[in-house]
């Protein structure tokens, strides 16, 4: 798992989303993906993506198609490979102009509004999941998932300027990010319970966060004098993730 984390318009779309000359995090992983299957003599590789929002405390598919009638409410599911949602959305993917299609039909449906801290602000926590299936020249079936997030950034209501449906939006943007800072303490703290459950976004991201997942967090801080409170609480933040250990097979 790889996530940006850090005030709004502190730059996480960017770093994560990129563009056609410098790409972001998606792409770039998407293609050492590629790279990597195609070095992988007599392997059968599959990949497939999914691209979910976590719209007030909601899950969305960005894949699926928003006039469906039958779309059926998401949840998260426990399985015997982990957490997972059923009825999601997932596209084989085998070329990096797929990979470029995925993502823009993702960003297209995202929920962006303008607020007086970023002119064009995520109001959700997206999530970019790689599902790779693969066969070892020997027959032995693998499965493994990477996880890319982009979450909605925290923001103080005052200084946003944001009311109605944004202000609700924002209230729920704090609430779960306060839920991933308190799954992190539990964490850090080698808590013998973990509250993944308390918000759909920790819920989602547990089989990140646990075991011995391998998870990456980029900081993101804006340099402006303004923002040092927010700055200041980034990296407090990071601190507290950099204290969590995985576990080791």
């Amino acid at each position: 798992c790889i996530f940006a984390y850090g005030q709004t318009g502190s730059g996480k779309t960017h770093s994560m989303q990129g563009t056609k000359d410098s790409p972001g995090i998606y792409m770039r992983t998407f293609n050492e993906l590629f790279k990597v299957a195609g070095d992988r003599v007599g392997w059968k590789i599959e990949l497939k993506g999914a691209i979910v929002e976590v719209y007030n405390d909601e899950i969305r598919d960005l894949l699926a198609d928003p006039n469906d009638p039958r779309k059926p409410k998401l949840q998260v599911k426990q399985g015997k490979d982990g957490n997972y949602v059923p009825g999601l959305v997932q596209r084989q993917v085998q070329s990096p102009q797929e990979v470029d299609d995925l993502l823009t039909t993702g960003s297209k449906n995202r929920t962006v509004a303008c607020t007086d801290m970023n002119s064009h602000s995520s109001r959700s926590h997206l999530l970019v999941q790689i599902i790779g299936s693969m066969v070892n020249p020997e027959g032995k079936q693998l499965s493994s998932t990477i996880t890319l997030v982009d979450l909605a950034g925290s923001e103080r209501i005052a200084k946003s300027g944001v009311s109605g449906d944004r202000a609700k939006e924002a209230i729920f943007i704090n609430k779960s990010l306060s839920a991933l800072g308190d799954v992190i303490n539990a964490r850090a703290a080698k808590n013998s319970h973990t509250p993944f459950r308390n918000s759909t976004l920790t819920h989602l991201l547990q089989d990140s966060l646990s075991g011995d997942s391998k998870t990456l967090m980029l900081l993101q801080i804006n340099p402006c004098k303004a923002h040092v409170e927010e700055s200041l609480c980034s990296l407090q933040f990071g601190a507290r993730v950099n204290n969590v250990e995985m576990s080791k097979k």
